[in-house]
């Protein structure tokens, strides 16, 4: 009698996790691909260093994400390049007395990139446009200040090209 009760029960306990599965959930054009380089960055903007902390910020998003393996060209299924493309700069809020001087600002970066086929060049895999962006307060020397908010951005933006590539959203 105890076993007529308990079967039905085994059988749902069983089929209860039918739809998962173990792993990632990559895009299905890269379900090949394992390991990728990661050349520098170009920069299209005037910003110096630009194009070495946003490679950076890549190559530490992809390890920390974990989908796919860092290597070089030579052992790579694919490469991922890269450009910072734009750095734009927002006042949030302004001073009560001037509201021509910024309190504080928001950087929104904008990185272009494409997945490409290590065999062939010609071949993308994938591509897109991701964005990050970032706030802070202006302080008695605003370039310092955007230097010192330009990584934060950058990683936003790297977070979001990754998640891109290794979940498809």
């Amino acid at each position: 009698m105890r076993l007529a009760y308990l079967l039905p029960i085994a059988a749902l306990a069983a089929t209860s996790c039918t739809g998962y599965q173990l792993g990632g959930a990559k895009p299905t054009a890269l379900r090949e691909v394992k390991n990728i380089c990661v050349p520098m960055f170009r920069n299209d903007t005037l910003h110096p260093r630009a194009e070495a902390l946003a490679t950076s910020s890549t190559t530490d998003a992809i390890v920390l994400d974990g989908t796919y393996r860092i290597t070089n060209r030579d052992k790579a299924d694919a490469v991922l390049e890269g450009t910072v493309h734009t750095i734009d700069y927002m006042a949030i809020r302004s001073t009560r007395l001037d509201t021509l001087r910024p309190e504080e600002l928001q950087n929104t970066v904008t990185l272009t990139w494409k997945l490409v086929d290590v065999t062939d060049s010609k071949k993308v895999l994938a591509s897109g446009l991701s964005t990050g962006s970032s706030r802070f307060f202006v302080d008695s020397n605003l370039q310092t200040s955007r230097n010192n908010a330009l990584p934060d951005a950058l990683q936003r933006a790297s977070d979001s090209l990754v998640s891109r590539i290794a979940n498809g959203f």
